[in-house]
């Protein structure tokens, strides 16, 4: 393991195994340019996410690329979400934008400058797929929470990524009928589809971080002057029902409505989270629990 910056930079335990294998086999220029591109792609998500304020933990180097583990504390915005995962793809244009005009210059051979775009172009063009959690997922889920509700968005995307990974998977394994199967592209399939099938199952304790870091998130929309998002209800409604409904860059409103339609209640959101968290009432109908003239 190695610092940056102070930001921990650690490689897997197989990554030594390989470094020996690509020496045997007179691969060991190719492989470490390779993880040098992944390095610099990482990078770049750790410089956009410090500029944000996030916390960069870590990053790792896997034996099929790499990962900058980050904390936002469960408080961005879906734009820093999508700005943070699509500044790797973009370190990959301008690495091979430079890998062009090295050739043209003379510097590097053509078949050394024509390895070097190949490989930047399938790094960045194989994390801008719509899995999570690689960085076209990332996008993704930031587009998706701007028009559904976060926990929605959260099981939705955990979901499409399944479904896209096992595709992988698939398309890997018919391989063996022009070749032989694509055993990295098979791994890789069954590693997105080990994370997604577990980001789905604890979509509900992601959701619960969304919720404790709701109070940041409100204090900034209320102090630019947002419009608030209404909720309407009926009073027999649970209040984690409720709060499943909030969505990531808004304030809500929420209306309670009787049987009959009317207007009983409005209340902040902040009210909802107080039954949620401090009253533990998130089974509770909203009427049991709020006094609703």
């Amino acid at each position: 393991m190695i610092k940056w910056r102070g930001i921990a930079i650690r490689f897997h335990p197989l990554f030594s195994l390989l470094m020996l294998a690509a020496v045997a086999t007179g691969y060991f220029v190719e492989l470490l340019t390779l993880f040098a591109i992944v390095l610099v792609h990482e990078l770049g998500h750790v410089v956009a996410a410090k500029s944000f304020g996030w916390n960069v933990i870590r990053i790792e180097l896997l034996p099929f690329g790499g990962v900058a583990e980050t904390d936002d504390r469960g408080g961005s915005s879906a734009f820093q979400e999508a700005a943070v995962a699509l500044a790797g793809p973009l370190q990959n244009v301008w690495m091979a934008l430079f890998a062009v005009l090295m050739g043209r210059l003379g510097l590097w051979d053509a078949d050394w400058r024509d390895y070097f775009i190949q490989a930047n172009v399938m790094i960045g063009l194989f994390n801008l797929l719509p899995i999570l959690p690689l960085d076209g997922g990332k996008v993704m889920q930031a587009l998706v929470s701007r028009w559904l509700p976060y926990y929605r968005s959260l099981v939705l995307c955990s979901l499409v990524s399944l479904v896209l990974a096992a595709t992988l998977g698939l398309a890997a394994l018919l391989g063996a009928r022009s070749g032989g199967v694509h055993l990295n592209l098979l791994v890789i399939a069954l590693f997105l589809c080990y994370t997604n099938w577990h980001g789905y199952r604890n979509a509900s304790f992601r959701f619960i971080r969304f919720l404790m870091n709701r109070e940041p998130v409100m204090e900034r929309l209320i102090d630019k002057g947002t419009l608030a998002q209404p909720i309407v209800i009926y009073r027999h409604r649970q209040v984690g029902d409720i709060v499943r409904l909030f969505m990531r860059d808004k304030y809500h409103l929420v209306y309670i409505l009787n049987e009959k339609g009317r207007i009983q209640a409005v209340l902040p959101e902040q009210k909802l989270l107080y039954a949620f968290f401090q009253l533990n009432a998130p089974g509770s109908a909203v009427s049991d629990v709020f006094v609703l003239e």
